[in-house]
């Protein structure tokens, strides 16, 4: 009954099974190799443009990366206030941009919204010298509330950020998620909608360390290899973190990968709400926030439940909870399965009053 994140997924047998294949024999190093040209030539594919890739290992490079290619150390990348980058990333945007600021916009259920971007940059603390420019825009997708953007969402939000001369960054740590969801192409969610780079998220689904730094803008290329080196981030046995992408992106296999976990989150969301438990968010990814009875909550940890207690100021007013309730995040992942689901819902069962049954309730919409 593991449901703290999708970090704690093994690796995909075909990630192995690329690293070993990888490892017979020599390569050109420093990602000069045949494997990470290959994955450059998926992804454009993949994206229906020509693309730049930069490989690294981890969402916190990948993001720190990228926003340092966009952002001026007097300048400010502006994101939805609960989002991954401006709390989880210990700093590493603004010490990778040498002293950016991240500032912070609300927004319901995770997501930026026209009108909170447009109200923050019409703000009058945007003067020069004395303040910071804002210089980029970064979006999460999925967000942390576990929500997507579609495209038309994203293309209302890029345009805003053209019109004020930003550039525009995506993380995309559960961007397979995202994709299944939406039905939407790639290149729909990206930069047929405004994006100029995306950290094409691969470790939650199925890598074992891998992420990708996707340009579709050709003057963010210049010196972003300087810039990563300089970093720390440049392998110089780059094959390897190429080989787990291309295993991943063969065949589709990111997009099936990222189904079965959206699939086994629908399973949860349905069954907490046939439980007249109340969600936080909608479920459009793979994770679940549902409000818990403080009780139920501290028996399920006793019946050795594991998730994170979560905190947000984005929940929408009719779907916010009772003083004595915390918000469960629960998250599946590819290697999720529908027993395990049934484990948690069952420990649920199993400590609610004698008698209480199960039902659907219309409780908040799935998708």
């Amino acid at each position: 009954m593991n449901l703290t994140s999708d970090n704690i997924a093994p690796a995909h047998e075909a990630v192995l099974e690329a690293l070993a294949a990888a490892n017979r024999g020599p390569a050109r190093p420093y990602g000069h190799d045949d494997v990470n040209a290959r994955v450059e030539a998926m992804l454009s594919e993949i994206f229906e443009t020509e693309v730049a890739a930069f490989l690294v290992t981890t969402g916190t490079a990948a993001n720190a990366l990228s926003l340092a290619q966009m952002v001026p150390p007097w300048g400010a990348a502006i994101g939805h206030a609960e989002a991954h980058v401006m709390h989880d990333e210990c700093g590493a945007p603004e010490f990778f941009t040498n002293g950016a600021k991240m500032v912070g916009a609300p927004g319901l259920d995770g997501r930026l919204t026209p009108a909170s971007l447009s109200a923050l940059l019409a703000r009058d603390f945007w003067t020069p010298p004395t303040h910071v420019a804002p210089a980029a825009l970064t979006l999460s997708q999925a967000t942390e509330a576990g929500t997507v953007y579609r495209p038309g969402e994203i293309a209302a939000l890029t345009e805003i950020a053209r019109d004020k001369g930003l550039r525009v960054h995506m993380d995309g740590a559960r961007f397979a998620n995202a994709v299944v969801s939406t039905r939407a192409a790639p290149a729909d969610l990206t930069w047929k909608a405004g994006v100029e780079a995306l950290s094409f998220g691969f470790t939650k689904n199925g890598a074992m360390a891998a992420e990708a730094i996707v340009l579709f803008a050709p003057d963010l290329i210049k010196n972003l290899a300087e810039r990563r080196k300089r970093g720390g981030h440049t392998w110089s046995k780059g094959r390897f973190v190429a080989a787990q992408i291309e295993a991943l992106l063969a065949d589709g296999l990111w997009l099936d990968l990222a189904k079965t976990a959206n699939a086994r989150a629908a399973e949860l969301a349905l069954g907490l709400q046939a439980r007249e438990l109340r969600l936080a968010f909608p479920v459009e990814a793979n994770e679940v926030f549902v409000w818990l009875p403080a009780a139920l909550h501290e028996a399920l940890k006793a019946k050795g439940a594991a998730y994170y207690v979560w905190s947000s100021d984005s929940t929408a007013p009719e779907r916010r909870g009772g003083k004595d309730e915390v918000i469960a995040r629960l998250i599946a992942s590819f290697a999720t399965t529908s027993k395990e689901i049934a484990s948690f819902l069952s420990a649920i069962d199993a400590v609610r009053a004698p008698g209480k049954k199960a039902s659907r309730s219309p409780g908040t919409p799935l998708f």
